[in-house]
């Protein structure tokens, strides 16, 4: 008889190994190594995850680069899920709590959001959307080849003033036309980089440029032969010497401002009054010693009436920029001086009705001064006398009050609030202007020869004196146009604050203090914050602010803090002479004006009015950072990225001539302070 071997030994046989595996799963030891290997999988899937959210700070130097090495491209991380709708949310109200009643307008998901601007927001939600709008940017990325130098006469090339074509066309005009804004065509556009003058050298800082420049930056003799009587400039050297004069302050600005102070002491310079603007400005001596009364001049002229007035002025360090009264308004808004200078500035202020004196009025803040030195204040000749009369009958009839005459300064004011205007007699000349007129709306605007009435409310006229003036909030805050109905004041402290603290970061990484800046353009202004912390921090400098035409006109605003701006559109050349400025400072521009034309048109601008040795900072888009670096290459700037949190690019200019663009690195250590700083 067989036997069969039973079937549960040989299922204990098979069972033994499994029952072994068990025992070794429930190792104290085995535990521990899949803890280990689980822990090591989430790290790395998290350091994955953080390092891909992570927002570049790129920093192009066109003159000492700041090198980093490269870093292999983090894993592509999966697409995040769609932001949920938002449908409203709070602010805070102007007594500290939250409210939600507000109206906020349209917004662009591309460009830094205008909370940037106007005082913070969500930065980890703002890098997200940034990058989910990059992933899904269909536009072609352009190779941009090296551009080319102008030839030698574009050195002092302004675009749209040096149109020659609209220059003959206007020749014969009587009213200016041909000293106005035509610019070339598209065709006629900026396509190369301008030259610098033989011999350029790093501009002499201020204050001593106060006093002199270099001559081989300004090479320009006319000026002197002209004007060297009149005790405006001469020539030592290798150097051009302004002594302070003028054609009717020859023994000097100083003594000039201290007569207007004896005959009108409430002017009270630097007190009451903070901004000025000079017309006719000659080499800015007037705006230049004013300065060291706390008074910021807007010093204006138009192009070559006498040779390159304006270009000597910002050579000093002084304020100026290229303007002229012709048949447009002037690019800057209702009640923005509070005093405004004509000393022999060669303007008939009665023509055409007196529509360029009432332009003077438009710009004159409620209770400001107009300041006139000219022959017909105190000569007797029989054609002179019969000027006088006529600006004495149009200054009454626009209900300006002839405050002091001496000697060959007149001086009025213009009235506090509407009441002369309504009491004058029906049909009185010039009227008012119509009640929809926006007297803030000046870009291609025509000059109209009507009164322009002042607000009911009182509204720039009760502005604080200077320094208060910067930071208290003022009453046109809450008139100007932006997205915000509510919590003006709260955003006008959260912009100051928010400024304060990037510049404080740039002293501190990129030595600002030591770089001696003196001419400054915030080219997207807001409310003038960045120029309120650079006053501050006590960065001795002057900052033109543009408010562009994209966006909203904050002007009224930023002068009303006791600063000075304009109106410009960067799709088209600025009015200033080349190599303008030490600094460039653009907070959020490209990334709203790459939707109305190419970037190369504004980097080629930029590259312009920039002074050689000067720097550009950016605060931008990522999705805008390639193609800004890309455009600085082909212009000779060298462009290197950062790895931070924050997407800034620094540029600087090499001082070497554009045919020798080959400009030094900077150290190591610049590389680790420019990555700190954010």
């Amino acid at each position: 008889m067989k036997t069969t071997a039973p079937i549960t030994s040989a299922a204990t046989t098979a069972a033994a190994p499994s029952t072994r595996i068990i025992d070794v799963l429930k190792t104290p030891k085995f535990v521990k190594f899949i803890a280990v290997v689980l822990l090591s999988v989430s790290l790395v899937f998290l350091a994955t995850h953080l390092s891909s959210s992570s927002s570049p700070f790129s920093s192009f130097s066109t003159g000492y680069s700041l090198t980093t090495p490269h870093a292999s491209p983090p894993l592509s991380p999966p697409p995040p899920p769609p932001p949920p709708a938002v449908r409203r949310t709070g602010i805070v109200d102007q007594n500290g709590r939250m409210s939600d009643e507000f109206i906020v307008g349209e917004s662009d998901s591309n460009s830094t959001s205008s909370s940037t601007e106007f005082g913070g927001g969500n930065e980890e939600g703002r890098e997200e959307e940034e990058k989910r709008n990059s992933e899904n940017d269909d536009e072609v990325r352009i190779r941009f080849e090296k551009y080319k130098v102008c030839e030698k006469s574009k050195v002092d090339y302004i675009p749209c003033l040096d149109n020659e074509k609209a220059i003959k066309l206007f020749s014969d005009s009587e009213k200016g036309e041909k000293y106005e804004r035509h610019c070339p065509g598209k065709d006629k556009k900026l396509d190369c980089v301008v030259p610098r003058p033989k011999g350029y050298q790093r501009p002499i800082p201020w204050p001593q440029s106060r006093d002199e420049v270099w001559f081989s930056n300004v090479p320009h003799t006319r000026l002197v032969e002209d004007k060297g009587g009149q005790n405006w400039i001469s020539i030592k050297k290798d150097k051009f010497i302004f002594p302070g004069g003028g054609t009717q302050f020859i023994h000097g600005a100083d003594q000039y401002l201290n007569q207007i102070s004896q005959m009108v002491p409430e002017i009270s310079f630097g007190h009451h009054v903070r901004i000025a603007l000079d017309i006719g400005c000659g080499v800015a001596s007037f705006g230049a010693f004013l300065l060291q009364r706390n008074v910021t001049t807007l010093s204006i002229a138009p192009k070559d009436v006498h040779e390159n007035q304006i270009q000597f002025a910002l050579e000093r360090g002084v304020p100026a920029m290229v303007a002229v009264f012709a048949t447009h308004r002037l690019l800057y808004p209702s009640q923005a001086f509070d005093l405004i200078h004509c000393s022999r500035c060669r303007i008939n202020w009665t023509r055409d009705d007196g529509i360029l004196l009432l332009e003077v009025n438009r710009m004159l803040r409620a209770g400001g001064y107009f300041v006139w030195a000219a022959q017909p204040v105190y000569k007797h000749e029989e054609i002179l006398q019969e000027q006088w009369k006529e600006m004495e009958d149009l200054t009454s009839r626009i209900c300006w009050e002839l405050v002091k005459k001496e000697g060959y300064i007149a001086i009025w004011r213009k009235p506090l609030n509407n009441s002369c205007y309504l009491n004058r007699d029906t049909g009185a000349l010039p009227p008012l202007c119509d009640p929809d007129d926006n007297s803030d709306n000046v870009w291609y605007v025509d000059l109209k020869a009507c009164i322009t009435q002042l607000p009911v409310n009182g509204y720039g006229s009760n502005v604080s004196t200077w320094p208060a003036r910067l930071h208290d909030p003022p009453d046109r805050l809450q008139s100007i146009e932006m997205d915000a109905y509510i919590s003006r004041k709260e955003i006008l402290k959260a912009e100051s604050k928010y400024w304060n603290e990037i510049i404080d970061s740039y002293i501190r990484a990129f030595r600002w203090k030591d770089m001696k800046l003196r001419n400054v353009m915030d080219m997207r202004a807001g409310l003038g914050g960045f120029a309120a912390a650079l006053h501050d921090l006590q960065i001795d400098c002057w900052v033109m602010n543009v408010a562009p035409v994209s966006g909203f006109n904050t002007l009224p605003v930023i002068y009303d803090r006791g600063l000075i701006g304009v109106m410009h559109d960067w799709c088209e050349p600025f009015d200033t002479y080349p190599r303008t400025y030490d600094l460039l400072h653009a907070s959020g521009l490209f990334s709203v004006e790459k939707k109305r034309c190419n970037m190369s048109i504004i980097m080629l601008e930029m590259d312009r009015i920039l002074r050689p040795g000067g720097r550009v900072y950016i605060r931008d888009s990522i999705s805008v950072m390639g193609e800004l670096k890309e455009i600085s290459t082909a212009m000779g700037w060298v462009a290197v990225v950062h790895d931070t949190a924050v997407h800034v690019c620094t540029f600087r200019t090499c001082m070497k001539s554009h045919t020798e663009r080959s400009c030094n690195s900077p150290n190591k250590k610049a590389s680790r302070a420019a990555t700190h700083s954010s």
